[in-house]
């Protein structure tokens, strides 16, 4: 029996969840008894149940001989927070808000636990000295001109092929060579959607995909997502099939803030349902390498065989962020993405395209893998014991299985962003949960970097920082 409660709750939950999210927004008909039975495979009188559970929620309306209805609720009074959220709608403010915390972030003699980029002490900056001499030393026409080779025959694709042989076998042809992973990820947002089309994110995720969905006019559904195994694919699957949906954007590997990781099954039925609904997935795979487990996990990718997943990626986050060096394995949109990138920003740079290529040749890159692995599993657990030792009791933290971020759920009360300013005042600078989502949604939440080394400057701050947030209770 209580195997059969947990099905109808679960099934609750999800319709739930997706209501919240605004797949199914107030006056929509969900999916009929009979459909959401043979989709989930359960029983009638399962679904009965627990869309009965949900009339009971105040969710949903029965209307005989039609169905369940989503509820129009009469909207609470917003405390502070949910006002805030009322001020940024999903297309509105994100980046005049994200512009304005930036901004703040960098007042002086702060201390910086905002910006997610590696210090430079755990990058390979003497090694990447040498690398750049050399090249400029063997190869000094790569210094004047734009042009100098083909890049579909370049030595860098060469090693981008090579590495991905780990994983399955690649067509060079697929490969466009782009000026950062930002870059290729808005040209392959360019080449599968519209303006006015809707994209599938994580909820949460990385500000900057947001603002470029917002810059492109296109639109952002928030799928629910678990901090451990990533977005709800049944969620998705919902909303596949009810057409909602026109191309999704997502991190599998190392979700930025959360720091899940999507488990394999799921990556190969994500590329299962990709391809029954034709539908392209723009694939954030930039933390891919500085994943936490023994193997490096595997991309959504490596399970397509329809080319509708777009690859993009770089080594900015464990070599340098300054080469601007990114690509995309581009699948059946390879050809859109090249003339996209040809228009947009012409060639990406011949001689750093040479220098990775040189560092990516030997072992130096693994090797930094390793280091950097190692590094950041013992600086996330410094700043996950601080912020336990220094934050309220009630307030959750993240379990990151790869980058550097540390996700925080504070008590509902306290308000990230109103926090952020008292926070600012007092010498320490984050990343409020409002940026991390489309609908303002995370109020309660923050993001800290962990990648600098542990300092008594810094264990300070933990410290203030939660001081501040009891106060705020």
């Amino acid at each position: 029996m209580s195997a059969h409660l947990n099905l109808y709750e679960h099934l609750a939950n999800e319709l739930g969840a997706l209501i919240d999210s605004r797949v199914f927004a107030p006056g929509d008909r969900l999916p009929s008894i009979r459909h959401l039975a043979q989709q989930k495979r359960i029983s009638v009188s399962t679904v009965m149940q627990a869309l009965r559970l949900m009339e009971d929620r105040g969710q949903v309306d029965a209307r005989p001989q039609s169905g369940y209805f989503v509820r129009h609720r009469a909207p609470r009074r917003p405390c502070s927070a949910d006002a805030q959220h009322l001020k940024e709608p999903a297309f509105v403010g994100i980046n005049n808000l994200l512009m304005r915390v930036l901004k703040d972030n960098e007042t002086a003699n702060i201390v910086q636990l905002g910006t997610a980029w590696p210090p430079d002490e755990i990058l390979p900056v003497k090694r990447m000295q040498r690398t750049i001499s050399a090249v400029a030393r063997r190869e000094p026409a790569l210094l004047s001109k734009v042009s100098c080779y083909d890049v579909s025959e370049g030595n860098f694709l060469r090693q981008v092929t090579r590495r991905a042989l780990d994983w399955g076998k690649l067509d060079p042809h697929e490969i466009v060579v782009t000026n950062s992973c930002t870059e290729a990820i808005s040209l392959c947002l360019r080449a599968v959607a519209r303006p006015g089309d809707t994209i599938a994110i994580e909820s949460a995720t990385y500000f900057v995909l947001l603002q470029m969905i917002e810059s492109l006019g296109m639109k952002a559904l928030e799928i629910p997502t678990d901090p451990k195994t990533g977005p709800s694919l049944d969620a998705l699957e919902l909303a596949l099939r009810a057409g909602l949906v026109q191309a999704c954007l997502f991190v599998p590997n190392a979700n930025n803030p959360l720091g899940c990781v999507m488990p394999e099954a799921n990556k190969k039925r994500l590329a299962g349902l990709l391809s029954e609904f034709n539908i392209p997935l723009v694939e954030d795979d930039v933390y891919g390498d500085l994943c936490f487990a023994p193997q490096r996990p595997w991309p959504v990718k490596a399970y397509d065989t329809s080319g509708n997943v777009l690859l993009c990626s770089s080594f900015s986050k464990a070599i340098t962020p300054a080469s601007r060096v990114g690509y995309v394995l581009a699948g059946r949109f390879a050809q859109e993405v090249a003339l996209l990138k040809t228009v947009s920003s012409g060639a990406t740079s011949h001689f750093f395209q040479a220098v990775l290529a040189d560092f990516l040749e030997g072992s130096s890159y693994d090797q930094q893998l390793r280091k950097m692995r190692r590094t950041l599993v013992q600086r996330i657990a410094r700043m996950s014991d601080a912020v336990a030792a220094s934050f309220p009791a009630e307030c959750m933290l993240s379990e990151p299985q790869g980058g550097f971020v540390l996700w925080v759920q504070m008590p509902p009360q306290v308000d990230a962003l109103a926090l952020h300013g008292q926070a600012i005042a007092d010498g320490v600078a984050y990343m409020p949960g409002q940026l991390f989502s489309a609908s303002g949604k995370f109020s309660n939440y923050l993001r800290l970097n962990c990648g600098n080394a542990w300092t008594p400057r810094i264990e300070q701050a933990i410290g203030r920082l939660g001081r501040l947030v009891h106060e705020a209770l």
